[in-house]
């Protein structure tokens, strides 16, 4: 699966975070509305999910100190 340079995933994060604080959902505003479409939609490609929470988890996941350093979990002790 191809991915999304980490740089794209920051700026899509940002974008659906500033239109879902703004309410894009519920906005009278068709534009706003299909932005928000659009920013979740290319989230969900650019991750491989189907739905905008899967896409975030797996987005921030992909960034840059995204990954916890603590791999004690999946060591066998």
């Amino acid at each position: 699966m191809l991915m999304a340079h980490p740089a794209v995933l920051r700026d899509l994060i940002d974008e659906y975070e500033a239109l879902a604080v703004v309410g894009a959902d519920k906005a009278n505003s068709a534009r706003a509305r299909q932005r928000l479409d659009d920013v979740t939609y290319t989230l969900c490609v650019s991750t491989g999910t189907r739905d905008v929470d899967a896409a975030l988890a797996a987005a921030r996941h992909l960034l840059p100190g995204g990954r916890p350093l603590d791999d004690s979990v999946l060591s066998s002790s």
